[in-house]
């Protein structure tokens, strides 16, 4: 058993870690505080082939694998942390359910715009009353003839308020049988981006509202019944989520072990304080064994999807690993850690909103126990009103 890449593999990462270092590096610090998409850097890193990387190049993708897009956001992430999410747009997001499971209509429409950088498509999928009880979301969609209309409204979805297409998910009939999604466009009638606000990662989402919005039947996705497929795209969103938070923690990480060689205090280098040792070996064990894990996960799904089994550990592990060595990361670099003139402190802002958004880390561990134990629990209240 070997656990290091592949020729193939470690090829590929020094292609993306040598554009990443010449062309994104400088500027990081700007693009991470900046409250805009960086759409110029986009349309650079769409030129480089890093959007749809595992779409079919007959689609307009590069061909490639899930551990190819894994290894590219976070060679990017290493370079530039905002800049990852680029990655994560193009490849691990909403778009990955898209191309999955679009008609070739939908996709000859959309995939050209999105693939080159030039729009952002975002997911509608947490409620007022619907966050981790995904199920029971409220937006209804109805057949009228040629047309849907839906009604309901959505929150916390990435990149909302700069995005033209929404995949939104609806509910079509009763139970989760009755849940599918659709394509919203932006500016249809009915439908409203509310104001931007703010997450504490400097990351903005805005409400989007629906009232009597009409859309043609061709903008239907997955009707319904297509939870299930819908869930299994959305997996391998869980691992862009996962692949930033493990490599941002590395990013503070490195960013640590530097200040750690070379800043002294009573005379000495940092390094040479055995409680720091201990801190750096630890962190060290928590980036090595997630990304173990992570791996797993995405060579499991090189030839389709990952299981939910295999994204939950390491979503988990990644998520758990990159919010700790952040944070390890900027305690070790005292004040210059805390200040927003390092990149760590926006690592530590950013790793801690992951463990919330794509699956809390609750609601992921409920999912691994359920595969220990071979059956599902239930945390619907089952007990009369």
């Amino acid at each position: 058993m070997d656990f290091a890449l592949s020729e193939e593999h470690q090829t590929y990462a020094d292609s993306v870690a040598r554009f990443a270092q010449d062309k994104l590096a400088p500027g990081a610090l700007e693009r991470a505080h900046s409250k805009t998409y960086p759409w110029e850097t986009a349309a650079l890193m769409a030129q480089q082939g890093l959007l749809g990387i595992a779409f079919p190049e007959e689609e307009g993708g590069q061909g490639g694998t899930l551990m190819h897009a894994v290894l590219a956001i976070q060679q990017v992430a290493l370079a530039c942390p905002k800049s990852a999410d680029i990655v994560q747009a193009g490849n691990f997001g909403p778009i990955r359910t898209f191309i999955e499971y679009a008609s070739p209509q939908q996709k000859e429409r959309f995939l050209p715009d999105l693939l080159g950088a030039r729009k952002l498509i975002s997911l509608g999928m947490s409620e007022p009353d619907a966050g981790s009880a995904v199920t029971e979301l409220k937006t209804t969609a109805t057949f009228d003839g040629d047309e849907i209309v839906i009604n309901g409204s959505k929150v916390f979805s990435t990149h909302s308020p700069e995005a033209e297409l929404f995949l939104i998910y609806v509910r079509f009939g009763p139970g989760v049988q009755g849940i599918g999604s659709v394509l919203v466009e932006k500016g249809t009638p009915g439908f409203v981006v509310g104001t931007p606000s703010n997450f504490m990662n400097g990351e903005q989402w805005s409400q989007l509202y629906f009232d009597n919005c009409r859309i043609p039947k061709e903008n239907l996705l997955l009707g319904e019944g297509g939870f299930k497929k819908q869930i299994s795209g959305f997996n391998v969103e869980r691992l862009g989520n996962a692949s930033r938070a493990l490599a941002l923690g590395r990013y503070a990480f490195n960013v640590a072990r530097d200040y750690a060689m070379t800043r002294q205090q009573f005379g000495r280098p940092l390094c040479e304080f055995q409680g720091l040792q201990w801190k750096f070996a630890d962190m060290h064990m928590k980036l090595e064994q997630a990304q173990m894990l992570l791996y797993r996960a995405a060579l499991e799904g090189e030839h389709g999807l990952p299981s939910a089994q295999s994204t939950a550990m390491a979503k988990l592990a990644c998520n758990l690993a990159g919010w700790e060595v952040s944070n390890e990361a900027m305690q070790v670099m005292g004040g210059m850690g805390f200040s927003q003139e390092s990149l760590v402190e926006y690592c530590v802002r950013r790793t801690r909103g992951w463990m919330i958004a794509g699956g809390s880390i609750e609601m992921l561990k409920n999912r691994i126990a359920e595969g220990v134990f071979g059956r599902t629990f239930s945390q619907r209240n089952t007990k009369p009103a």
